[in-house]
């Protein structure tokens, strides 16, 4: 059995350099490994986020993007989508509320799909 601990997320991607330099800005961090063929990313103390060339991978990648998302939370989702429109960054789905909470979708240059979130507050 597996720990049930979250390692990395791993995105196949046309062009690691170009989701690198892509994810580098919306992270705000640099890559921790940077190659042709692959990038990784420190999310926190325990989860990276790698790019690993489409053309590369092993065994071949049968998918395209767009079929699961990379969420992050953040209090204040319309600061951050305005930020990325001002870069120029392709949305999916302009901030609305949702039944969970605030919330926006972009797209990385391969289409994965980013979601940026702010939960509802709970009364207790």
């Amino acid at each position: 059995m597996i720990k049930p601990k979250l390692g990395f997320v791993l995105l196949f991607v046309d062009s690691p350099s170009k989701s690198g330099e892509f994810y580098q800005r919306v992270l705000g961090c640099e890559p921790i490994e940077a190659h042709p063929t692959f990038q990784l990313f420190q999310l926190d103390d325990a989860t990276q986020l790698g790019l690993w060339s489409r053309n590369t991978a092993e065994p071949s990648v049968a998918g395209t993007a767009g079929g699961a998302e990379i969420c992050f939370a953040h209090e204040d989702v319309d600061a951050v989508y305005a930020c990325w429109i001002n870069w120029g960054i392709p949305i999916a789905q302009i901030p609305t509320d949702m039944d969970f909470g605030r919330t926006f979708v972009a797209l990385d240059p391969d289409g994965h799909r980013i979601r940026v979130y702010r939960l509802h507050e709970v009364a207790r």
